[in-house]
C-alpha cells in the first residue's frame, strides 16, 4: 500500500483556488510520501477509471525515470509530480508537450522572481546547473496521441549532485523567499504546466517555440559532431536543435547544419558556475 501524506494538500489546494481565476486544467490532487515513479503510479490511476486532470504528487521516488531510461535519483525533499491530461495531438509532435511543460513550469517560476531558463530539450536551468526535469509518457491511438502522463522532478532540499541545484539552498545564498515551502513549488509546477499547455492548445507551436527558445540557455554553445565543430543557433518547427557548422578548409566546400532530434544526444553539463 503507499502512504499518504506529508505535504499538506489542503494548501495546495487552496493557492490553487486563489491562483486559478479561470482553471484550464480539472486538477484532482493525489499526494503520497514515497511511490516507485509518479508516472507509473499515475497510469495505474487512469487505468482504474481516474479521469484527466488527476495529479500525483510525492516525496520520493524509489524507481523515478528520466529521459532515454536514466534514473532519476529522487530523494526525499523533492517535488516528483506528474499530471495527466487527455489530449488529440499528432503523434508526431509529441515533443511540443515536453516543450509547453518546461516553457510553462521556467516562467512560471520566473514570476517568483527566480531565473530559471531551458536546457534543450527538457531540463530547467538555474544556474547553469540542473534545477529539474521532465518525462513525458503517452498514449497512442492510431496516429493521434489522445493521452498524456507529464512528470516533472524539481529539487526543492533534497541531495543534488555537483552539476545539480536545489531550490532551497539558492533561495537562501541569494536571501530570497519567493517560494517558502514544498507545497507553494508544487503549486508553480501545476501552473506552469497548465500555462504551458493551454499556449500549446489554444495558441499553437508557432507562439509557443518561439517563447520556449527565448528562454533556452543553449543558444550560442558550441558542440562538436562528426569531428567537427558548430554552434546551436535555435530550434526549428519539429523540435530539432539547429546546429551552425563552420565551413570546411575549402571554401568551395560548406558543411551542412545539423538537426538533432530530441533524445539524440545530451549535452551535458561541462561548464557550470558557483
Amino acid at each position: 500500500m503507499l502512504n499518504p501524506v506529508r505535504l499538506d494538500q489542503e494548501k495546495i489546494e487552496i493557492a490553487l483556488k486563489i491562483a486559478r481565476q479561470q482553471p484550464y486544467l480539472p486538477f484532482s490532487l493525489h499526494i503520497y510520501n514515497s511511490v516507485n515513479s509518479t508516472n507509473k503510479t499515475l497510469w495505474e490511476l487512469l487505468q482504474n477509471g481516474a479521469p484527466s486532470g488527476t495529479v500525483v504528487i510525492a516525496r520520493q521516488q524509489s524507481a523515478g525515470r528520466g529521459q532515454r531510461g536514466n534514473q532519476w535519483v529522487s530523494e526525499i525533499g523533492g517535488l516528483y509530480i506528474s499530471t495527466a491530461i487527455a489530449i488529440d495531438l499528432a503523434a508526431t509532435n509529441s515533443y511540443q508537450l515536453t516543450f509547453a511543460t518546461a516553457w510553462g513550469i521556467a516562467r512560471q517560476l520566473q514570476k517568483c522572481n527566480i531565473p530559471v531558463g531551458i536546457k534543450w530539450a527538457n531540463d530547467l536551468i538555474l544556474n547553469k546547473r540542473k534545477l529539474g526535469g521532465i518525462l513525458t509518457e503517452t498514449k497512442i491511438s492510431g496516429s493521434t496521441i489522445n493521452r498524456v502522463v507529464i512528470g516533472v522532478g524539481i529539487n526543492w532540499s533534497n541531495p543534488v549532485p555537483e552539476t545539480g541545484i536545489n531550490l532551497e539552498s539558492w533561495q537562501s545564498l541569494n536571501n530570497i523567499t519567493c517560494i517558502p515551502d514544498l507545497e507553494n513549488l508544487a503549486t508553480q509546477a501545476l501552473l506552469g504546466i497548465e500555462s504551458g499547455i493551454e499556449c500549446l492548445l489554444e495558441e499553437g507551436v508557432d507562439v509557443l517555440l518561439p517563447r520556449y527558445t527565448d528562454l533556452l540557455t543553449n543558444i550560442g554553445d558550441s558542440l562538436y559532431l562528426e569531428n567537427s565543430q558548430g554552434t546551436v543557433i535555435g530550434v526549428t518547427s519539429s523540435g530539432c536543435l539547429h546546429v551552425r557548422m563552420e565551413n570546411s578548409e575549402s571554401k568551395s566546400v560548406k558543411t551542412p547544419d545539423f538537426y538533432l532530434q530530441p533524445g539524440t544526444i545530451s549535452l551535458g553539463y561541462s561548464n557550470f558556475s558557483n
